[in-house]
């Protein structure tokens, strides 16, 4: 080979390497429609969130601190959360992906016969066919908007998880409060009985009876007892604590749930807001935009290229094109059906849930009501007249008109009456709980989730 044609070569092959330097270092795509709010959401989100944070950061769970603290506490801290976070900054990523030519192809050939007769180095680029890469960015966008609402479901029942654990607890306490108070109450009607089993008034059965009936609510207190073990296990677990981790004390003020429960307006913000339901509106708009690409799957692909025959004097410089034939009609039309498929199915998913969140709300709206009614009957009716039941029946035991039998019979009512009591109050805040967070989906104060106006940007698009 001549020098010249040495240099001329050599000349060549340093441009085409600086050409795929370039663009391997230098190149930037044109972001799809919404690409760089999907981008500002996710910088929002994760500056409020910071996954990974230092757990100094954290609210401090002191039993000062209101229920507010521990809900934001496991909002940050729950490792479900911070999994549901990363699956969704994730899917923003795919939608640069998705919307990006492929990579260039440097390519280079020799013809070889006796000798080397032709060096060809040279660059290639393939192109979607119209409207390919925008329809693939709509795909990766829904997909990232349901990501994004599965996010925020679990911050909801993360949120719900705490509430459920703390209300659990904290009426366990006063079912305690009952049954020791029962047990007081027991010792005082035991030592009446031994009075008048003294006296030759009853027999030794009352005082056995009065015995019998201690013991029983003894175990029962110990095996309350027993449960807090797990429930402050499912505290911790909602808290995002280890199993090791000391359990934190409980807020001192018992916070309900606030909710305005006009059942009508409720159910109306529980289409609106349940982040559920958006994201499998999301997936319909996905279902959408993969069928609108399975018809492009009729346009063909084209690429576009240069070769360079560095030993011929002059150079010779090849252009080069090409394009891809959709001529297997069967693999075109299974395409479609699959996409039109998708699309009944999701739009089936998303009819299915808005059936069954209206079924959660009725029952949990029932739910409320009952408790609100137990509640009432109880505390106006029930165990005042059970409390004087009883006081008429130690009267009446003392004075020898009744047995024991109807003296314990009286003190076992009004204790069935008390847990009812505490079991009705502990039922309407689990249902305000579940209502509020899980089926309306009302964000608590603190959660790391975008404003509800900015979060609902992408299920307004007309489709």
């Amino acid at each position: 080979m001549q020098p010249r044609s040495t240099a001329r070569l050599g000349r060549l092959l340093w441009l085409l390497a600086g050409m795929g330097l370039l663009a391997w270092t230098g190149c930037r795509g044109v972001p799809a429609a919404r690409e760089s709010q999907l981008r500002a959401d996710l910088a929002s989100v994760t500056d409020a969130y910071r996954p990974g944070r230092d757990p100094q950061t954290l609210p401090t769970l002191d039993g000062e601190a209101g229920l507010q603290s521990y809900l934001a506490y496991a909002m940050l801290n729950d490792p479900r959360v911070r999994a549901a976070y990363f699956d969704w900054a994730a899917s923003v990523e795919r939608v640069t992906q998705a919307r990006s030519l492929p990579d260039p192809r440097l390519t280079f050939q020799l013809d070889i016969g006796e000798i080397v007769s032709a060096v060809m180095p040279g660059l290639m680029q393939e192109f979607p066919g119209p409207g390919k890469l925008r329809l693939r960015a709509e795909v990766a966008t829904a997909e990232s908007e349901a990501r994004y609402q599965r996010f925020v479901e679990e911050v909801l029942r993360t949120a719900n998880r705490v509430k459920q654990a703390y209300y659990r607890l904290y009426f366990l306490e006063d079912t305690l409060r009952v049954d020791r108070e029962m047990l007081r109450l027991l010792a005082e009607l035991e030592t009446i009985a031994r009075a008048q089993n003294e006296a030759g008034k009853v027999t030794l059965q009352d005082v056995l009876r009065a015995q019998i009936e201690q013991d029983r609510i003894q175990t029962e207190i110990e095996n309350l007892e027993d449960s807090r073990h797990p429930l402050i296990a499912q505290f911790k677990a909602a808290l995002g604590l280890q199993a090791d981790a000391p359990a934190p004390p409980l807020p001192k003020r018992f916070e309900s749930t606030p909710l305005d429960l006009d059942a009508d307006r409720l159910l109306a913000r529980a289409y609106e807001l349940n982040p559920r339901l958006k994201a499998m509106a999301a997936e319909v708009a996905r279902a959408e935009a993969s069928l609108r690409l399975a018809y492009k799957s009729r346009v063909p692909d084209f690429s576009a290229g240069v070769m360079a025959d560095a030993k011929a004097a002059p150079v010779m410089v090849r252009p080069a094109v090409g394009m891809t034939l959709p001529i297997w009609r069967d693999r075109i039309a299974a395409e479609i059906a699959q996409a039109q498929a998708e699309q009944g199915a999701a739009e089936a998913r998303l009819s299915a849930e808005e059936i069954a969140l209206a079924v959660a709300f009725a029952e949990r709206m029932f739910s409320y009501r009952e408790s609100e009614r137990n509640l009432k009957l109880l505390q106006q009716k029930l165990i005042p007249k059970a409390r004087q039941s009883l006081e008429v029946a130690r009267a009446g035991y003392l004075a020898g008109q009744i047995d024991f039998f109807n003296l314990i019979d009286a003190e076992r009512t009004l204790l069935n009456f008390q847990l009812a009591e505490v079991d009705a109050r502990l039922q309407r805040e689990l249902a305000l709980a579940e209502l509020s967070l899980v089926i309306i989906g009302i964000t608590p104060e603190g959660a790391p989730v975008l404003p509800a106006t900015t979060a609902t940007h992408l299920s307004s698009q007309p489709r």
